[in-house]
């Protein structure tokens, strides 16, 4: 498989975009406004204890303070903390889906400590966003800290070490975890990263040393910072795709921007210098989304209805609550028999659902109405190939078997807007009913339309 990096520069926007094979399978926007802070950590302050729900709302300087339940919650002592909390297992999640980790230390014991006898309104806390706020929801956060690096994820608040599943061999999963373990002199965790495979110890001891000293210098912050205050922001969307998507599988990383590339190349220089060679300006007249057809792409995204090219259809509905998939055979009659021209339909679908989801970061619960086959293998055959499908997807998924009235329910880690939520804005007409394409999207595109007509007016 061929994988490019192809990002795009412009003013108070960046988008990153993955492709597979040509076609693009992931995609990433950053604006100067953005509200995606998942990765940042805080210096906040307690601001309502709810214990009905064993959970606080936290004061992080936003305009929404964050959520944060009991098991999110660890007091600054560590030997409290392994006392009362067992391993979050969010930590690995929302690092990357391929990067979940096999922990080599058992669970450490959990009582049942209540959220009202750890911490106190306007107490001071530190805080890591796990997620951003979506829609009417504010941030999601956790006390359990973890700093990405290109090889290690450190869990300060933690002491297990963790494989990535990705990295199947016994013995150098062994040897992983043996070299860890020796370059450890803290009581933190790690876990070790699909990329490391085959890797030298010395590039591990520099990464490990380096993500120590991110948190020594995070708690020196933390104790001379006034409450609420940003105490660490996680990289730009442009460093954190070359962090986690530029392996030697991506064999190119294309952008349109020199001072981006320069920081970029700057990047790979300290953590990764054998890939430098894969970075390349790109200067050509014609803005370097259409140079590689992405546009259509993902205007087709942010449609409710997407055509198969059998001539049926699917239709994806957001709600509050879920998100809700709906498969229809549209022009599509078959020739032969009922049976197999709605299994045909279907198993079509099924490719373009995994795809869509990827594409648009469809999260949390997704209901998959197919239509109804009356045999239990053809209904075999659909759930078999969803979860083949969703192989492909970074974020962990969890899928039950189909219902007896043909649905699939499943769930997605969602830790940022779906692209819909990022690009799209309730409609005024209908009081919110259905979405229109967002204001600000809607300047993006006159700016790069613009562009596509005077390309000298682009500075970098």
């Amino acid at each position: 498989m061929h994988k490019k990096l192809v990002i795009n520069v412009a003013k108070h926007e960046t988008r990153v975009a993955l492709l597979e094979n040509g076609t693009i399978v992931e995609l990433f926007i950053e604006r100067e406004d953005d509200s995606n802070i998942a990765g940042n950590i805080y210096k906040g302050r307690v601001q309502r204890v709810l214990p009905g729900m064993q959970a606080a709302f936290v004061d992080i300087g936003l305009n929404q303070a964050a959520f944060v339940y009991v098991d999110d919650v660890i007091c600054n002592d560590y030997k409290e903390f392994e006392q009362v909390f067992i391993k979050n297992s969010e930590v690995e999640n929302r690092i990357s889906g391929t990067d979940s980790a096999n922990h080599t230390s058992s669970p450490i014991e959990r009582n049942n400590r209540h959220i009202e006898e750890l911490i106190t309104e306007g107490m001071e806390i530190m805080v890591q966003v796990a997620k951003s706020p979506i829609g009417t929801k504010g941030p999601r956060a956790t006390s359990h800290i973890s700093l990405p690096g290109r090889f290690l994820v450190i869990m300060p608040t933690s002491d297990h070490i963790g494989i990535s599943r990705c990295i199947e061999s016994e013995p150098e999963r062994e040897r992983l975890k043996n070299i860890v373990l020796s370059l450890r002199k803290e009581p933190y965790g790690y876990i070790v990263r699909t990329v490391s495979e085959g890797i030298y110890e010395e590039k591990l001891a520099k990464e490990m040393s380096f993500l120590n000293n991110l948190w020594e210098s995070i708690q020196r912050r933390y104790k001379s910072a006034p409450a609420p205050s940003l105490l660490h922001k996680e990289l730009t969307v442009s460093l954190r795709a070359v962090r986690d998507l530029l392996t030697n599988e991506a064999e190119k990383l294309i952008i349109d921007s020199r001072s981006g590339s320069e920081s970029i190349l700057s990047f790979l220089d300290t953590f990764m210098p054998s890939l430098k060679d894969s970075v390349e300006l790109y200067e050509g007249s014609e803005p370097i989304f259409d140079a590689y057809n992405l546009e259509g792409d993902i205007s087709r995204a942010l449609r409710r209805k997407v055509w198969l090219k059998s001539g049926g259809y699917i239709v994806i509905e957001h709600t509050e609550a879920l998100v809700a998939i709906d498969v229809n055979t549209g022009r599509y009659v078959g020739k032969h028999n009922l049976e197999e021209t709605i299994l045909k339909t279907n198993l079509e679908a099924v490719k373009e659902i995994a795809y869509q989801i990827r594409l648009r970061d469809i999260g949390g619960i997704i209901i998959i109405d197919f239509i109804d086959v009356e045999k239990k293998s053809n209904q075999d055959k659909i759930f078999n190939a969803l979860k083949e499908a969703l192989k492909k997807d970074r974020s962990k998924s969890h899928i039950l078997p189909m219902s007896d009235m043909g649905l699939i329910q499943m769930t997605r880690k969602r830790i940022r807007q779906p692209l819909t939520r990022m690009l799209c804005e309730p409609c005024f007409y209908c009081d919110g009913e259905g979405y229109l394409t967002s204001r600000q999207t809607i300047c993006y595109n006159i700016y790069r339309e613009i562009l596509r007509d005077a390309p000298d007016m682009v500075g970098d």
